[in-house]
């Protein structure tokens, strides 16, 4: 946030400098920033859990192993429902009067431009789940009944599709790409796009400080500097870590195996550590460069490596099944939306609760994180503008993705039946994939460059965004502050990917669905006080 616009909303009357401090005074020991009690509150409980966790790591790992399935299984539908909530509300605002609303005030212009802004979006909202879903998902719907198979590896005489004639691949294929898109597509940027147009609206047009309790104002007024404000920032801090820490855990994963897969390096614990220590020391140095001297220059150096890749497997790949894929997996995938958002009555518990449940408390857990960090870069935006490229651009660019990556591997299963791609670990099957296509070790080393640069660009986005939160709203905190969150990140990655043994993502999924279902109470409480907050801002300039 730079200057407090002159034409505040009057129903939101707490207007704030910059480096306003909320709450208890501030004090700076050891150089840190301290927002008493969000970041005493906040550190303390992570320092805990990862002492505790790697002290009873036997009890910890079972413990995890139970955590996720029974929060999906029994709130699946309301996981489902608050998702379906979100994308009705977005479309709301955007053909509504509110739509016109400045962020920033009717003078303000965005500090980015588009191609600059649209590449931050990408990198930080979906990078690394991208590169390591863009072959397995689509794969896994295929071969299951979501896709209408249940084919084995080596045995197409095992296909029995639910939508179609037997052995009908193509609408398999369909079918799986809708259910992919499906969890890439409106639903999860419009849970980012909730997060970030509350914050930008009441910092930028309100002069609040930027950070999650301020979104509340309309609800709770002046109780949001008080304990129930406290609340909900701790909630975001521990929803923005672990979120943040399963995206690495897949990283990690995703890179380890890429190594692995080319040299022959080791997947162990070790090899964990080594790799997590090394990404995260990186992300330290972007960090302590800044946000324009850091995150926006590897957002797009990414976003260029992403584009390149992306051309390579379009043109040298079945480029005409993949344009294919592409459009007919878009129409599947407005074709099915309905069917795929319904949250009661699903006979595939396995996709409403294994997937779906699991994606959007995820995309929630993670939203605190890309919402502010979406927000702090979309000054000058209209509501209607901004809504319009959070959703739909990388919406668009999801499903280019999903039908160029997914697609190639579904065409070289439907080519052959016992396709090498089918039976491997979901962090293997990019590689087996590009391993198909000419120039495989070039392209594979490409990949793992785009892993552990989304990597390096989602830890330090995030470890400002936190630091923000902690420092009670504050853009510019202490240097020393801002390396503690960014170490803490890789350090819960790592505890919790060491934890999981065999599945050693399981305890990642299991922190980040556990902190995503408070916070989507709170994120349903934030549409209702954002539609106030708008529509006593649009009364006061009538």
């Amino acid at each position: 946030m730079t200057d407090t616009p002159n034409d505040q909303n009057v129903d939101v009357p707490h207007p704030v400098e910059t480096d306003f401090e909320i709450g208890q005074d501030n004090v700076r020991p050891f150089g840190f920033d301290i927002h008493n009690p969000v970041f005493a509150i906040s550190s303390v409980a992570i320092v805990a859990f990862v002492i505790i966790t790697l002290m009873l790591q036997g009890q910890a790992t079972e413990f995890f192993g139970w955590l996720r399935p029974f929060l999906t299984s029994t709130f699946d539908w309301f996981f489902l429902s608050a998702a379906n909530i979100f994308v009705l509300f977005c479309l709301f605002l955007m053909v509504s009067p509110m739509g016109k609303i400045r962020l920033g005030g009717k003078e303000a212009r965005p500090d980015y431009s588009y191609l600059g802004w649209f590449a931050m979006l990408f990198a930080a909202g979906m990078g690394i789940g991208l590169m390591f879903f863009g072959v397995s998902e689509p794969m896994s719907h295929f071969a299951s009944s979501i896709g209408g198979t249940t084919m084995e590896a080596g045995s197409r005489a095992d296909w029995a599709p639910l939508g179609g004639a037997a052995g009908d691949a193509i609408a398999a294929r369909d079918l799986g790409m809708a259910a992919t898109i499906f969890h890439w597509g409106l639903h999860p940027w419009s849970i980012y796009a909730v997060v970030a147009l509350s914050l930008a609206f009441f910092s930028f047009n309100n002069g609040l400080p930027l950070t999650l309790r301020s979104a509340f104002y309309p609800i709770l007024g002046e109780r949001v500097w008080g304990w129930p404000g406290h609340v909900i920032d701790i909630l975001a801090v521990f929803a923005t870590l672990f979120g943040l820490a399963t995206s690495l855990g897949f990283g990690t994963e995703q890179a380890l195996a890429g190594f692995n897969f080319l040299f022959g390096w080791g997947t162990g614990n070790i090899a964990k550590i080594v790799l997590i220590s090394i990404i995260t020391a990186l992300a330290t140095i972007s960090v302590i460069r800044g946000l324009d001297g850091g995150v926006k220059i590897l957002s797009e150096i990414n976003i260029g490596l992403a584009v390149l890749l992306l051309l390579f497997i379009i043109i040298v790949g079945p480029t005409m099944l993949i344009i294919e894929t592409i459009i007919s997996g878009g129409i599947a995938y407005a074709r099915e939306i309905i069917p795929l958002s319904n949250p009661f009555g699903r006979e595939d518990a396995n996709f409403s609760q294994g997937w779906t449940a699991f994606y959007w408390a995820w995309w929630i857990s993670w939203s605190p994180f890309v919402g502010m960090f979406i927000a702090r870069v979309s000054r000058g935006r209209t509501v209607r503008e901004f809504l319009a490229c959070v959703i739909i651009i990388p919406m668009l660019a999801s499903v280019i993705w999903m039908g160029a990556f997914g697609g190639t591997a579904v065409s070289q299963v439907m080519a052959d039946a016992a396709a090498p791609v089918l039976g491997v670990a979901q962090e293997l099957k990019l590689f087996v994939m590009l391993e198909q296509l000419p120039l495989a070790s070039v392209t594979s080393l490409l990949g793992i460059m785009l892993v552990l640069v989304f990597f390096v660009t989602s830890s330090d986005s995030g470890s400002l965004v936190i630091d923000t939160i902690t420092a009670g709203g504050k853009t510019g905190a202490p240097v020393p502050q801002r390396v503690f969150w960014c170490v803490f990140e890789g350090v819960v990655a790592a505890t919790l990917l060491l934890v999981g043994g065999k599945s050693a993502l399981t305890g990642l999924q299991a922190m980040a669905v556990s902190t995503g279902f408070p916070f989507t109470i709170v994120l349903l409480a934030m549409c209702v006080s954002l539609y106030l907050g708008m529509r006593s801002y649009v009364k006061a300039k009538m």
